[in-house]
């Protein structure tokens, strides 16, 4: 596949994943302004042709399968002025702050924006503190991914329409869809997640203490997650009031959660940080040591699955998977002069209005990763079977603290509607044999299986790779464990948070001289199923089976940037500005009037510090390094003036001057207050029988020719059992009596 790279900041990651999945990438910037090793992170694997023009840039599209563009609309290459592609013959995927539509479509911003107008900054941070992002640039990184599964999904709908399209990626929607709970809990309970310093609003998981470090870990999920915790501590005898049977109550533990997150402190800080890792690891508790980029190297289960790549002699992160086109070990090239080497690829025109249309997959997963990856696949026309059962609580369904909406059940759980529309319910007890033969004769009439199951667990119900290929020998396998199949660790149990914790992002979440906060949303979560859906689409682009062993951790150390390359640097924040950037003064969060509200603003140039410095009449002038030297006095100004203005209004007033800001967005402003999202229908509602018309987050990827859409609610538990097994299995009506009265299908 031939990959025209166009794109800045916003979306490098999208060309990088494509590197990554072994496209041929040709790139027509060589970003000299990066340092040495950004430059070698975001750009090994690819080629750079020099331009001299317009005409020169056509030449290189018309060779192209995919254009992948990025950048503020107004410095768009590939746009014409009616909004259509210069290139119409090629998948050109164009990722912009704010989309090619809408109010705000020329509004500009850079990571911090952009992760502030998405609803990211707001959960970041002290409570007594200006709001933060998560580090490393992940509104971008999402964004990015965003566009690369644009890009697959645009050579899908290609091969079936024959033609081209143009594909609109907004950042802002990218980072919106990403938020887990910090949107819909406006949506189902009229409250929003609020800054907490880690601590998460909606799961018992939080940073705790260690003697010498810091770890991530907490009791939410299935029972198990408690009973095995309880008895650790009750070995050490450590357990204390915990032992009282009225903690065996879920909602007595989430209601009383100081005290047992109290008593799990002093438990904790009495040990070492790998002391309770490993121990953890060999309970299947998911706890896990607070590490740093630079441990990563040295980490045992990344080492032996040969996750690092080697880069001119330098070990730098690799990718979230082995990918067939790119396999491992893999080994790179800096940036260098070259050519396509291989042909575009070939064309034809088949059936179908949606990329996915005619695939059918089954899923077999539950709680975040999985559901998120295999909705976005039923977005694009996938027809999703999603095994359940009462057997096996998916905490989204069963979960108090996770339902949302006040009194809900099982079947209008809030956080389970929002991550399961458009896909079909069908109950299996799975711990029956029956139950298992029943998946099987299911899994033989999919083209594509998403696991998150523990490693072996498939392998005991004659579902392993192997016996898959078996039974379907194009079948694309998509497993989502949390450190992967193979390994030291691959038992590890992982959640968001220890995901972060061990890829080295949680570390980098403290301010100076602080002790890391974690992340109070699942962005690990978003992050390896965005991987899942390309691992998947790949495998289809290239018309065979395959298993996209797919490590959760990795996904998420793939997105570090480039910290494993850099040896340390100077760093500009301090505990009272904890947004200053290296590469923009001013950089931060300032307040705004009324209770907790703040603007993003940053100088990503020359012309809007001018711009800014004019209209805020702000000290300081020169470069970037002087306004450094003077960066105390500019955000001191910058904040008495910002404070007393209203934060929209500001907010408009910057846009209009050029100057990259917004509005540090909380759950209630995406929803009901941005008229930029309301426009283009982001938030979309769906009539559910029992929560009724409810509004969900909606398709980011948004294909001009062949677009996606939300078909249908969240199903019920089980509303599709008989429906499905009767089309795909040809069951009647005795053999369905009869599975449910050995109760397999319950």
């Amino acid at each position: 596949m031939r990959v025209l790279d166009l794109t800045d900041d916003l979306a490098r990651q999208g060309a990088r994943l494509l590197v990554g999945l072994g496209a041929d990438v040709l790139r027509v910037d060589a970003d000299e302004h990066l340092g040495e090793a950004e430059r070698l992170h975001w750009h090994a694997g690819k080629k750079l042709v020099r331009t001299s023009g317009d005409e020169d840039l056509d030449a290189l599209a018309r060779d192209a399968d995919v254009v992948l563009e990025s950048g503020p609309v107004a410095k768009l290459r590939g746009l014409r002025a009616d909004g259509t592609s210069r290139w119409p013959h090629a998948v050109h995927v164009i990722v912009t702050p704010f989309g090619l539509t809408g109010p705000h479509r020329d509004w500009v911003g850079g990571d911090l924006v952009l992760a502030s107008a998405g609803g990211m900054t707001w959960l970041g941070g002290q409570p007594d503190g200006q709001p933060k992002p998560p580090p490393r640039e992940q509104a971008c990184q999402v964004a990015g991914a965003h566009g690369a599964i644009a890009a697959l999904l645009g050579v899908l709908a290609r091969d079936r329409v024959g033609t081209g399209q143009l594909i609109d990626v907004s950042a802002q929607e990218a980072v919106a869809a990403t938020l887990e709970t910090g949107a819909i809990s406006w949506i189902h309970a009229g409250r929003f997640p609020v800054r907490t310093g880690g601590v998460y609003d909606h799961v018992a998981h939080r940073i705790f203490a260690t003697a010498d470090g810091h770890v991530a870990g907490g009791y939410s999920g299935s029972e198990r997650m408690w009973t095995d915790l309880l008895a650790w501590l009750s070995e050490e005898g450590e357990a204390g009031e915990l032992l009282d049977e009225r903690f065996a109550d879920p909602v007595v533990r989430w209601a009383e959660r100081p005290r047992v997150d109290a008593v799990v402190s002093r438990f904790v800080a009495k040990r070492t940080a790998r002391e309770v890792a490993e121990q953890g690891r060999e309970r299947a508790l998911p706890w896990a040591e607070v590490t740093t980029p630079a441990d990563l190297v040295r980490n045992p289960q990344l080492r032996d699955r040969r996750f690092f790549v080697s880069v001119d002699g330098t070990e730098d992160a690799g990718f979230p998977w082995n990918a067939p086109g790119l396999p491992r070990p893999v080994v790179l090239s800096p940036l260098a002069e070259g050519t396509w080497t291989g042909a575009a690829r070939g064309r034809s025109a088949t059936d179908g209005r949606r990329p996915l249309d005619g695939v059918r997959v089954l899923d077999l997963t539950w709680v975040l990763a999985g559901p998120y990856a295999t909705k976005v696949l039923a977005e694009h026309g996938a027809d999703v079977i999603k095994v359940e059962s009462r057997h096996r609580h998916d905490p989204t369904r069963f979960s108090p603290s996770m339902r949302l909406r006040p009194d809900a059940g099982p079947d209008d759980s809030g956080y389970f509607l929002n991550y399961n529309r458009g896909k079909r319910s069908v109950a299996l007890n799975l711990r029956t044999p029956q139950g298992q033969e029943v998946l099987r004769d299911l899994a033989a009439r999919c083209d594509v299986v998403v696991e998150n199951f523990s490693p072996g667990v498939l392998d005991r119900w004659g579902l392993d790779y192997e016996s898959l290929r078996a039974l379907n020998p194009r079948v694309v396998l998509v497993s989502m464990s949390g450190v992967g199949h193979t390994g030291p660790w691959r038992r590890a149990v992982t959640f968001a948070d220890t995901l972060a914790a061990m890829s080295g992002l949680s570390s980098e979440t403290r301010d100076p001289g602080l002790p890391p906060q974690g992340l109070v949303f699942g962005l690990g979560d978003v992050v390896a199923a965005n991987a899942a859906v390309l691992g998947a689409l790949d495998l289809l682009v290239r018309g065979h089976g395959g298993h996209v062993d797919l490590s959760q951790l990795e996904a998420m150390a793939a997105t570090m940037g480039p910290a494993v390359l850099e040896h340390g640097h100077d760093d500009p924040r301090t505990a009272a500005h904890p947004n200053r950037s290296r590469h923009a003064v001013p950089h931060g969060v300032y307040p705004a009037a009324g209770d907790d509200r703040w603007v993003a603003v940053t100088a990503l140039d020359e012309a809007q510090w001018a711009a800014l410095r004019d209209l805020a009449d702000l000290p300081g002038d020169g470069d970037l390094a002087r306004r450094r030297a003077a960066e105390d006095e500019i955000d001191a100004a910058l904040a008495a003036w910002t404070r007393a203005q209203d934060a929209e209004e500001l907010v408009a007033r910057l846009q209009h001057a050029g100057v990259a800001a917004a509005l540090v967005a909380t759950g209630r402003d995406l929803v009901d207050g941005d008229e930029h999202l309301a426009e283009r229908g982001f938030y979309q509602p769906l009539d559910h029988p029992i929560a009724g018309t409810v509004l969900h987050e909606g398709v980011v990827a948004r294909l001009t020719a062949t677009p996606g859409v939300l078909t249908s609610p969240a199903p019920l538990l089980g509303e599709h059992t008989e429906e499905v097994l009767r089309e795909l299995l040809g069951l009647e009506d005795d053999r369905l009596a009869a599975l449910r009265a050995a109760g397999v299908t319950e």
